[in-house]
C-alpha cells in the first residue's frame, strides 16, 4: 500500500515490514517505564473523526490523561498529527506535550520548546487551485495548513478520479508529496511525514534507548508504523483490520482511551473521567 508520494528509499523501508496478515492481536499492556516512548496520532486515534475537522469532540478527561502519561514517561510522549500544532492546541488547549504537527512539517521537541519548521511553507497558488477545484466540484472542504493543504471529499466520493488528477498535477508542478487518508487527499511540502517525525524524536537525548510505540488509524500512519519497527518497537492500528505495517490492533478510539488509562492506573490509581 505505497502512496505515489513515497520516495524509493522511504517506500522500501516501509514495505520491508508491510504485511497483508490482518489478524492482529491486542498490544501488550502499556508499560510506563524508562524504556518506553509513546507516539499518538490524533484524529481517529484519540478523537473520533468528524465530517468537519473543527467539529471533533475532545473528551474532558483526555488532556489531563495525556499530561499525566507524559510525566510518567519523563516527556517521552508525543502527538504526531497531520493537523498543525496551532489547530491541535485549539482543540486540546495549550497542552504541555511534545508535538509533531503538519505530518512532521513542524516540530516541538519538548513541552516548553520552541516550534521548529522542518519544511518550507506551502505556496499560496496551491491552495488557490484546490479552492477552485472545490468550488467547481460541489463545495468540497479545503483545509489549509502551514506546510500542506487537505481537501476532503467525504460527501462527494464521485469526484475522486478528478481530484486525484488535480492533486497529481499540483504535485508535479510544485514538487509536492501526496498523502491519501480517509476520504481526504493532502498535498504536502517535501520532508514532512510521520515516520520522519518519529525518527527525529528518537534521535533526541530524552528518547535515546527507548522502545517506541506508535498508535494510529490511517494510511498516513504507515510510515510511522515502519519507523518504530526499525527500533524494535510496536505499531498499533486503530480500527478495522486491513493490510498494515502495525503489529497489533485496538478496535477504536474508546479502546485506545481504556488502554492508555490502564497503563497509567498500573503505576498510579487515578481516574480522569469527569
Amino acid at each position: 500500500m505505497t502512496n505515489s508520494s513515497d520516495g524509493p528509499s522511504q517506500a522500501a523501508h516501509r514495505d520491508c515490514f508491510f504485511t497483508t496478515d490482518t489478524v492482529l492481536g491486542r498490544p501488550p499492556c502499556l508499560c510506563l517505564s524508562q524504556s518506553t516512548a509513546l507516539f499518538l496520532d490524533f484524529d481517529g486515534t484519540l478523537v473520533e473523526i468528524a465530517d468537519h475537522p473543527h467539529d471533533v469532540v475532545v473528551s474532558e478527561f483526555l488532556p489531563p490523561l495525556l499530561v499525566q502519561l507524559s510525566r510518567k514517561l519523563d516527556g517521552r510522549l508525543a502527538i504526531v498529527t497531520g493537523r498543525s500544532i496551532a489547530a491541535l492546541e485549539a482543540l486540546l488547549g495549550p497542552i504541555s506535550l511534545a508535538i509533531a504537527g503538519s505530518h512532521g512539517g513542524e516540530f516541538r521537541p519538548a513541552a516548553d520548546a520552541e516550534i521548529e519548521p522542518l519544511a518550507a511553507p506551502l505556496p499560496g497558488a496551491v491552495v488557490d487551485e484546490l479552492n477552485r477545484f472545490a468550488r467547481a466540484s460541489g463545495g468540497l472542504l479545503v483545509e489549509p495548513k502551514p506546510f500542506s493543504a487537505a481537501i476532503h471529499y467525504r460527501h462527494h466520493p464521485e469526484v475522486l478520479p478528478n481530484l486525484r488528477a488535480c492533486t497529481e498535477s499540483l504535485a508535479a508542478e510544485f514538487g509536492l508529496a501526496i498523502k491519501h487518508g480517509k476520504k481526504v487527499i493532502e498535498v504536502t511540502m517535501p520532508g514532512s511525514d510521520k515516520g520522519s517525525a518519529v525518527e527525529r524524536f528518537m534521535a533526541l537525548p530524552a528518547f535515546d534507548g527507548a522502545i517506541p510505540i506508535f498508535i494510529g488509524d490511517d494510511v498516513t500512519d504507515e510510515d510511522a508504523f515502519a519507523a518504530v519497527r526499525r527500533y524494535d518497537g510496536e505499531g498499533v492500528l486503530v480500527g478495522a483490520p486491513r493490510p498494515t505495517a502495525a503489529t497489533s490492533r485496538l478496535d477504536g478510539v474508546a479502546e485506545v482511551h481504556r488502554w492508555l488509562e490502564a497503563g497509567l492506573e498500573a503505576v498510579h490509581k487515578g481516574d480522569f473521567r469527569p
